[in-house]
């Protein structure tokens, strides 16, 4: 469907096809596309839920100018737009009846988007969470190292997993994208789960990355249970991920963080990131 020039679909393959070379050309700052629809088109689209994802190329003059796209019930979200874009797009989804929950955005797209919606559909905006972009530049191991070390997650940790997953979600207030199940078996299956473990086999913080696309990896879902922070675990697990997604050939490491959080965002500088943009979420009543 082509609307005020956005073609519409929910055709993943139609989708990269218009696409993939855009995102692609900004691997940093389109992360998020670019993971999910990777995920999309090697797990299927059940992984996010049971409606189908959305998505939305806006092409002018044959040049793709933004993309979109949407796991229901979760947000909207934006590669970089106009304020004038960001209007269309907000009017032209408000005709067609969409009921959005809140996009996902960089800053200054999220601000223009959410202000149009309101004008279009009177809803409300709450700000629920500003996220910073690292990207890794030269990594610094912390020193000196908890006791214990790392190791990957296998299929006799499934059900840690699950229960850190939900743990993590809530903790972030970002609600859940996957039930832990899929996700933990996903992540045991790429490999793409560490945990830190004490001397005794205990394990005390998790850090994952995402499937490399274009050659860049994104650490997520760094989680140490309350009664073990503080000893250091997050940032030796965080390093650790960090190093061997390198040594696997890597050529960026990105991470999110929650603006709100001055420990994590200080912990990740002193290991290496450095910040990229900031990115912002907001809910639609």
């Amino acid at each position: 469907m082509d609307t005020g020039g956005w073609h519409l679909t929910h055709d993943l393959d139609d989708f990269l096809a218009r696409a993939g070379a855009f995102l692609r050309s900004r691997p940093a700052m389109h992360t998020v596309p670019l993971t999910v629809t990777e995920t999309l088109r090697t797990q299927g689209a059940h992984v996010y839920g049971d409606e189908p994802p959305e998505f939305g190329v806006l092409e002018r003059d044959g040049v793709v100018r933004a993309t979109l796209f949407r796991t229901p019930p979760h947000w909207l979200n934006l590669t970089a737009l106009t304020p004038a874009d960001a209007d269309g797009l907000a009017a032209r989804l408000a005709a067609l009846g969409q009921r959005l929950p809140g996009v996902n955005a960089d800053r200054d797209t999220a601000a223009a988007f959410t202000e149009a919606w309101r004008r279009h559909t009177g809803a409300a905006a709450t700000l629920r969470q500003r996220q910073r972009l690292y990207r890794l530049g030269t990594l610094t191991v912390p020193r000196p190292l908890p006791p214990g070390g790392p190791r990957v997650a296998v299929e006799a940790d499934r059900a840690q997993l699950m229960c850190w997953h939900d743990e993590f979600s809530e903790s972030v207030g970002l609600g859940t994208v996957r039930d832990a199940a899929g996700w933990a078996d996903a992540r045991i299956e790429s490999g793409g789960m560490t945990f830190w473990e004490t001397p005794d086999g205990t394990p005390v913080a998790m850090a994952g990355t995402s499937p490399r696309v274009v050659g860049q990896v994104r650490v997520s879902a760094v989680y140490t249970p309350p009664q073990h922070r503080g000893r250091g675990y997050a940032g030796a697990v965080t390093a650790e991920v960090s190093r061997a997604a390198l040594a696997a050939g890597v050529k960026e490491v990105l991470l999110f963080t929650d603006l709100a959080n001055p420990t994590s965002n200080g912990l990740y500088q002193r290991i290496g990131y450095r910040p990229v943009a900031d990115f912002t979420v907001y809910d639609f009543s």
